[in-house]
């Protein structure tokens, strides 16, 4: 793959792509699971201020960063094609926008919008929260295995 910033760029997809991975499994693996544990309102309440937290920059600069990143990566494989890499990085680019960037887009965000027109104590909410809590935790899988699948594949691409 050599130096420059098509390496420097290909690091950072390992970074990104791998943080992100990181908050999704946390997601999958506890933090829906003790949501979903508690009393309704209090799941629901929990969920609404999470999502009004996660849009801020810290977390926006990784998961949308990564994103542009990520296209970017893609772009610069299939102009350069370097010598050793390719492949792997145009995987982890197909990896990240389009299994974890793309059902964030048409899965999650829909289904955490639905959940924050309710009132959280409302009986709507109660009903809608365990359709919400199988549907949204069923896509966040496929995004953490997504994102850890490309945070691989760009690893693969920098030893390739």
């Amino acid at each position: 793959m050599g130096d420059g910033p098509y390496l420097v760029l290909t690091m950072l997809g390992v970074l990104g792509t791998g943080v992100v991975a990181g908050v999704f499994c946390a997601f999958s693996t506890f933090v829906i699971r003790g949501l979903a544990a508690l009393p309704p309102a209090r799941g629901v309440a929990a969920m609404q201020a999470i999502n009004v937290a996660a849009v801020r920059p810290p977390f926006m600069l990784v998961f949308l960063g990564s994103t542009v990143l990520c296209a970017v990566l893609t772009v610069m494989t299939c102009v350069v094609w370097p010598d050793e890499g390719a492949v792997a990085s145009l995987v982890g680019g197909a990896l990240y926008l389009c299994g974890s960037f793309g059902p964030t887009v048409v899965a999650n965000i829909p289904r955490n919008d639905r959940l924050a027109r309710p009132a959280a104590d409302s009986a709507e909410a109660a009903a809608y929260w365990p359709v919400y809590v199988r549907g949204w935790t069923r896509w966040n899988h496929v995004r953490a295995l997504a994102s850890a699948g490309a945070a691989l594949a760009y690893l693969l691409a920098l030893t390739g």
